[in-house]
């Protein structure tokens, strides 16, 4: 069982060593800043987790102008909750904004909260199946998330994109505000393969200097 374990980790650590160079392969080929919606409006892929992040994240769609049109959430299959908060914002949306669009898609969670190790990389392999189809089919300008182990995959098949010059997919990761000392696993991660990342806590500040404090955002 010990040997599974530290299998399934130097995979996961190879993962996202993989990952941090196509970043970096991006950033090499994308030297100027990339600002999306120069000429329109912005496709966002919005990420909800369950639970509290998804309260999070949707409170940071409220504060969102209609120029973040279309938006496309995505949640996992297990997650039963999020898709009825998500259409009661939308709905909500429509009375103040006309001709706004957005989607819902489902796509197998990546890690279950507690899940071993052992299990985990190939619950996030079978995750990225699905979601580099479905962000090479929506083609966002954006991603926004905040921690739930789902964004991994999908920021995961955004930096493919940009690495085969598909697309150009910002990254923006807002970690939660309970995170106070430490960043979540997904924090961890996308701390190096965001454009963005943000903390709530100037504690998160000093101890991620690549980090974006604003105070609380959500």
């Amino acid at each position: 069982m010990l040997l599974v374990c530290a299998a399934s980790f130097l995979g996961l650590s190879f993962f996202i060593a993989l990952a941090i160079i196509c970043r970096m392969i991006i950033l090499v080929k994308h030297k100027e800043e990339y600002k999306p919606g120069k000429s329109g409006s912005v496709r966002v892929l919005v990420v909800a987790g369950s639970g509290g992040h998804t309260t999070e994240i949707l409170r940071l769609m409220e504060s969102l102008s209609p120029c973040y049109n279309p938006r496309h959430y995505v949640i996992a299959e297990t997650d039963t909750m999020s898709k009825d908060k998500i259409c009661c914002l939308e709905v909500s949306r429509k009375y103040k904004y006309a001709e706004q669009e957005y989607t819902i898609h489902k796509i197998p969670r990546s890690r279950e909260v507690h899940q071993s190790w052992s299990s985990t990389l190939l619950t996030t392999l079978h995750s990225l199946l699905y979601s580099g189809p479905l962000v090479f089919t929506l083609k966002p300008d954006l991603i926004l998330c905040n921690g739930p182990g789902t964004c991994v995959p999908l920021c995961i098949s955004a930096l493919l994109l940009g690495v085969l010059g598909i697309k150009r997919i910002l990254i923006v990761y807002v970690e939660s505000i309970c995170r106070v000392e430490k960043l979540s696993l997904s924090g961890k991660i996308l701390y190096y393969l965001s454009d963005y990342f943000l903390v709530q806590w100037p504690n998160l500040k000093e101890k991620y200097p690549r980090s974006i404090y604003l105070g609380r955002v959500v």
